[in-house]
């Protein structure tokens, strides 16, 4: 199948004023031009990932880096051979990556930028401490080597984590991490307004260092959770061998998927003891549908509610 379809990541923290305005324009574009995906705005930046054609996804960047402040604004680009996202989504919301800790401001302060070409350097250190600021079911399929798992299950949990770990807080580095950029950058922030000064942060995230560091030379370990129908992605951004349990949004291996509690479409190992017998009948049927869809060729609008979040066992989730 050919790679056709354009992924872009992106996010910028950015001030961004006239919001309801602003999502206008976007949906336009975005409806015009052919895209799926979601972008988040708010206050103080945009945060999401869209594809679609190479046309498209460059007619969206161009508006976006004509907006104030946002010349500089990166993306990062990987393909697929279908659309990964079947609508497009303008969310206004407070806060473009969910922290609640009112005065972190990426653009008064932040870590420093690390590029993946000089990470492995950096964590290799005796003295730093790695910390992968993403939520626990994403760590389960891959970090670092040697990092450290907050194991929360939302981002908003992590500064309470932080202020918990008493004994990182003698540390004189750290080193962070997340999918894209934007957790750890708002997470860099957050240290340095607690008053650590050698704060880093990988530079594009795990994305970026996949996408340049040869698998030889990397310190990654597993695979990386993605928020689109991909689930994840390996060295070079190909994707990965995980896919998403319809019931609980958790991400399942092969080994789950050997396991007698997995059903498809309707239970995985994680969830099979918490859902109802109604909630498992109402999966299968619903699965059968978009199978016997499938076999005619046609579209069912069950499939669409097969890759939306049905139950929230795992908590919410939260782009990179």
């Amino acid at each position: 199948m050919t790679a056709s379809i354009v992924i872009a990541a992106l996010y910028k923290f950015v001030p961004l004023e006239d919001l309801e305005t602003l999502r206008g324009k976007l949906l336009d574009i975005c409806r015009n031009k052919q895209l799926g995906g979601t972008l988040i705005i708010a206050g103080e930046g945009i945060n999401g990932t869209v594809a679609g054609s190479r046309g498209g996804i460059d007619a969206l960047l161009e508006y976006l880096r004509s907006l104030p402040g946002c010349a500089d604004l990166e993306h990062k680009e990987s393909f697929a051979g279908e659309m990964p996202f079947y609508r497009m989504k303008v969310r206004i919301k407070p806060e473009i990556v969910t922290m609640g800790v009112p005065g972190t401001d990426p653009t008064k302060i932040v870590g420093t930028y690390v590029e993946p070409e000089d990470w492995n350097a950096l964590v290799s250190e005796p003295d730093v401490a790695i910390i992968d600021t993403r939520n626990d079911y994403e760590v389960g399929i891959g970090t670092f080597e040697g990092a450290i798992n907050p194991e929360t299950g939302a981002f908003r949990e992590f500064p309470d984590w932080f202020r918990d770990q008493k004994q990182l807080h003698g540390k004189k580095k750290f080193a962070m991490f997340c999918t894209g950029g934007i957790r750890c950058e708002k997470a860099t922030a957050y240290l340095r307004g607690l008053g650590f000064d050698e704060v880093y942060h990988l530079k594009g995230g795990i994305l970026k260092y996949l996408e340049r560091m040869p698998e030889e030379e990397s310190l990654w370990r597993g695979e990386c959770f993605v928020f689109d129908q991909r689930t994840a992605v390996k060295h070079g951004l190909d994707v990965g061998s995980y896919e998403l349990c319809y019931a609980c949004r958790m991400p399942i291996s092969a080994e789950d998927k050997a396991s007698d509690l997995y059903q498809p479409g309707v239970s995985c190992p994680k969830c099979h003891d918490m859902l109802t017998d109604e909630q498992k009948k109402r999966f299968a049927d619903r699965h059968k549908q978009v199978a016997l869809a499938h076999k005619r060729g046609e579209q069912h609008v069950g499939a669409r509610q097969e890759k939306k979040t049905v139950a929230t066992f795992g908590g919410g989730k939260e782009r990179a």
